[in-house]
């Protein structure tokens, strides 16, 4: 008996769809994540999340949350991480709805200020406690922002590096390398969102698209799932007969991979490649090679996906994990000076020693004499008056208690100028 064979040509197997949610926490998240909403991301969903209202309100972006309105009223957290936490942990069973079945969740936050480097890292937690893959992408502050804001903001990435599986770190004097005098401040903070946008797409499309190399979920998560881990995330593109070339030109000139250092200090890395029905083994072989070269001692995995809009054109994006060492929180806060040591002991302010000294007055010789014979006559023992402290009660500054001080001239204008300068009052 002839067994009928089955001719029918099998049919690829689709791809799982992922759930991919993403955070925009506080200012400079939320207007990253509503840079993000411009761009086709199918099937990801952005929020923005802030405690201040009116900011929520000239975002375009559909999906807006105030965070703690009953803490903060919708006015801010003054700068103040611990109230911007407070503020997530009041919406904490909200936020597990909006988590909940939910594959990878990115939260996007500035870290310094109040909200973003406050709230993100319970945002991250509640993420996990679902299930989630929870990736952070971090903008640090300037180095004029201020030493304060800069302590602020490294203390905000160690309890971010603590609550999520990976952090990508995007400082803001890097974009020093990618923009010249003439460039204006919309512009410069536009290339910040642009490069978050890059990050997410490229894992989006390396999870979304199915590929002859597939990197899956599970790929991902063993690059990027490691406590205290700081992830490098790149992508570049490039077209023509010479794209393999130029796209791995690209990458390395990419601000977040530190002209490569990203990639020889790392000890596994993703990589995907995104092309056309052109694609060659040679440009792969081309790529792979060249990165090889760059982080001989890391684990590597590889994907390739091809795509008939990518005719032409070849994408890169690679995932890069290096393992850093653990930073005591302690030792993060012993150099966060405080106001009230500062109001304190004045003596040890940089100003404590000044004292303000009159002009000596204008006198005759005459005079001097005169001075000086009634002294003799009857010398009195006088008494130096001292600087006393009025029994006042000390006000808080309520919810501005931990805001950043007004600093001019390395001054602290919040404290009082007699103060500053040692000058007694008579």
């Amino acid at each position: 008996m002839e067994i009928p064979q089955d001719t029918t040509e099998p049919q690829p197997v689709a791809r799982k769809p992922f759930s991919i949610r993403v955070f925009g926490v506080g200012g400079a998240g939320c207007n990253a994540v509503n840079h993000m909403a411009r761009s086709a991301f199918d099937g990801v969903e952005f929020y923005a999340l802030n405690t201040d209202a009116a900011a929520l309100g000239a975002l375009t972006l559909a999906n807006k949350i105030i965070l703690g309105e009953k803490l903060t009223r919708g006015m801010g957290a003054g700068g103040d991480p611990e109230r911007g936490a407070a503020a997530a942990e009041e919406d904490k069973e909200r936020l597990k709805m909006l988590c909940t079945g939910v594959d990878i969740v990115f939260i996007a936050a500035g870290m310094g200020g109040g909200t973003g480097t406050g709230a993100s890292p319970v945002i991250a937690r509640i993420a996990k406690e679902c299930g989630a893959l929870v990736l952070g992408m971090t903008i640090l502050p300037f180095e004029w922002e201020g030493g304060r804001r800069q302590r602020q903001a490294q203390l905000g990435l160690h309890e971010m590096k603590n609550a999520a599986d990976g952090v990508i770190c995007l400082p803001n004097q890097k974009l020093f390398t990618m923009i010249d005098e003439k460039t204006s401040l919309v512009e410069t903070f536009s290339i910040t969102h642009e490069l978050l946008a890059d990050g997410v797409r490229g894992i989006w499309r390396m999870l979304m698209r199915p590929g002859l190399i597939n990197v899956d979920f599970a790929d991902l998560c063993s690059v990027a799932r490691n406590k205290h881990s700081e992830n490098t995330l790149a992508t570049a593109e490039a077209f023509g007969e010479s794209r393999a070339k130029e796209a791995f030109e690209k990458l390395m000139k990419h601000p977040l991979l530190d002209g490569g250092d990203a990639l020889n200090e790392a000890s596994s890395v993703l990589v995907s490649l995104v092309g056309g029905p052109d694609l060659t083994m040679a440009d792969v072989n081309r790529v792979m090679q060249q990165l090889n070269r760059q982080c001989e001692t890391a684990h590597i995995i590889m994907g390739a996906a091809i795509e008939e809009s990518f005719t032409g054109k070849l994408a890169i994006t690679v995932v890069a994990s290096r393992r850093v060492a653990p930073v005591k929180e302690e030792s993060l806060r012993a150099g966060a000076p405080e106001l009230e040591q500062q109001l304190v002991d004045t003596n040890e302010s940089e100003h404590g020693n000044s004292r303000f000294i009159a002009p000596a007055p204008t006198t005759t010789w005459e005079a001097a004499q005169k001075v000086a014979q009634n002294g003799a006559r009857g010398k009195r023992k006088l008494t130096r008056l001292k600087q006393g402290t009025l029994p006042l009660e000390i006000v808080s500054k309520g919810r501005f208690e931990k805001s950043e001080p007004t600093i001019h001239q390395g001054q602290d204008l919040d404290v009082p100028t007699y103060i500053r300068r040692g000058v007694p009052l008579n």
